[in-house]
Parts: C-alpha cells; sequence; structure tokens
C-alpha cells in the first residue's frame, strides 16, 4: 500500500520560510517523479512544483519560481519543497504526488498517489 506523509506546514508571517517534507513508503521510490501541488480555499488544486526521479531537472509554477525548491533523497524516501519568501497569496493545503512514471510533469492528471495534505499559512 502506498503512503505520502506530509509534514512541515504551519502559519507563518510574510516574508518567511517554512521547509515541507514527504516520506514515501509502499512504491519504488527512485522510480517515481514526484511532485507538490496546493488548494486554496475555493480554488482548484494547482501545480507548485515536480522533480524527476534523479533530481534533475525540476519544473515550478511560475508563481513559485525564485522562492521555492524542489529537491528529493532516494536514500530517504522523501521529498521536500523549501518556501522562502512567503506572501499571503501562498495560504492553501499543499499535497505531495507520486507519478509512476520516473519523468516529471506539471499535469495534476498524471499523479498516481496523493498525500493527505499539509496546511500552509501565511499571514499579512
Amino acid at each position: 500500500q502506498v503512503q505520502l506523509v506530509e509534514s512541515g506546514g504551519g502559519v507563518v508571517q510574510a516574508g518567511g520560510s517554512l521547509r515541507l517534507s514527504c516520506a514515501a513508503s509502499g512504491l519504488a521510490f527512485v522510480n517515481n517523479a514526484m511532485g507538490w501541488f496546493r488548494q486554496a480555499p475555493g480554488k482548484e488544486r494547482e501545480f507548485v512544483a515536480a522533480i524527476h526521479w534523479n533530481g534533475v531537472p525540476t519544473r515550478y509554477a511560475d508563481s513559485v519560481k525564485g522562492r521555492f525548491t524542489i529537491s528529493r533523497d532516494n536514500a530517504k524516501n522523501t521529498v521536500y519543497l523549501q518556501m522562502n519568501s512567503l506572501k499571503p497569496e501562498d495560504t492553501a493545503i499543499y499535497y505531495c504526488a507520486a507519478d509512476n512514471s520516473p519523468v516529471a510533469t506539471t499535469q495534476r492528471a498524471a499523479y498516481d498517489y496523493w498525500g493527505q495534505g499539509t496546511q500552509v499559512t501565511v499571514s499579512s
């Protein structure tokens, strides 16, 4: 059974930083591209960042480029999202996702497994 467990969310002031983690189990993590998505109240779930099976290349939504960094540790079956210079509009539930393809994609429908999400709240 595949499990993705996110952690690291919380409340932070605008301009602050958070680091999200996603621990994966039940899959051959090294074969999976991984992604982060987010969903704000009343909005659709949107792409944030994705990473190839070996860490290169990475992809980002325009809204987070230069502020967020996705990375992975295949030895720990974990993917990370470092979020800097946070803005109130980054407030959302952040979801980790795993794709059975090793090639990173921005397409939500391509991902096969999802975590339960972790709340990130950025106050102004």
